[in-house]
């Protein structure tokens, strides 16, 4: 077993301040199955050469309790925040699906970003709590040959379907466009998506980034430079929004300005731009 021991973490700085639940916890890491070519864990731990997408590691689950014992009933942590916790090695290992059931006891929230249709299996949607699960399915693209060419995950109709799924199951979910290639995208689509609930990431470009992106990106749109990255302006953010026809829309945005708009003109809820149905 390869062991990952960095798995608990508060997230500060910039994007702390703006995150309503910066506090991740990881059941695997030090690389992804997925290995997606935007991914920003991909980005830091490759270049401290701790990523490796085919030996991934995995969290003592003795190391994991002990951690869950320390957060306070009624929290929310995120489960995998720099890998996801659904990929392929849980299949083995079951950590999240253990880790669930101790949270479930617990009564602490978790949210779940993922890009895995594993979660909306039986054996998975049978320990999930209604009131404690918040799942959020990442979807940057309706084009199956952009997903393939950028990220090593299941296809556009999986993982719609895993969306649909749990939404008729009625848990609390969102359909998460994030990155969000909008010119690779159908947002006739996207708009037929039978959910409630949509959250939008646009890209942040990296300059290592654009080689493997080159061929689904207009960089030259990314005009705006703040905090290290170069990102749409706002106007083109705002023109690709109103595209998108959902009950709940929301918008997570690192440029400051863009997140002060958004919170007061397009996030469906201002408080929580992951838009949690907290019980």
């Amino acid at each position: 077993m390869n062991e990952f021991k960095s798995f608990f973490k508060t997230v500060g700085g910039a994007e702390g301040n703006k995150c309503y639940y910066p506090t991740r916890l990881d059941t695997y890491g030090r690389g992804c199955f997925y290995d997606c070519k935007y991914c920003y864990s991909r980005q830091l731990l490759d270049f401290r050469k701790l990523w490796n997408p085919k030996h991934v590691g995995v969290t003592p689950f003795w190391d994991i309790l002990k951690t869950v014992k320390t957060i306070p009933k009624g929290s929310v942590i995120r489960l995998g925040g720099m890998t996801d916790c659904f990929q392929p090695i849980e299949r083995i290992h079951k950590n999240t699906y253990n880790l669930i059931k101790i949270l479930n006891l617990r009564r602490i929230h978790y949210l779940i970003v993922t890009k895995s249709d594993l979660i909306s299996t039986e054996r998975y949607m049978n320990i999930l709590d209604e009131d404690l699960a918040h799942i959020q399915v990442s979807i940057p693209s309706t084009d199956d040959k952009v997903l393939s060419a950028t990220d090593n995950a299941p296809s556009f109709s999986k993982r719609r379907n895993t969306v649909e799924t749990l939404f008729d199951n009625g848990f609390d979910v969102s359909v998460r466009l994030s990155p969000f290639f909008f010119d690779t995208s159908d947002f006739s689509i996207i708009n037929d998506i039978k959910v409630d609930k949509c959250l939008v990431e646009f890209l942040r470009v990296k300059p290592n980034m654009k080689k493997d992106l080159k061929d689904f990106i207009n960089f030259r749109e990314y005009s705006h430079k703040e905090g290290g990255y170069q990102h749409l302006p706002l106007s083109k953010k705002v023109k690709i929004l109103k595209k998108l026809n959902f009950k709940e829309l929301t918008v997570c945005d690192d440029v400051q300005s863009h997140y002060d708009y958004f919170k007061k003109n397009i996030n469906f809820n201002r408080y929580d731009c992951c838009n949690l149905r907290l019980k």
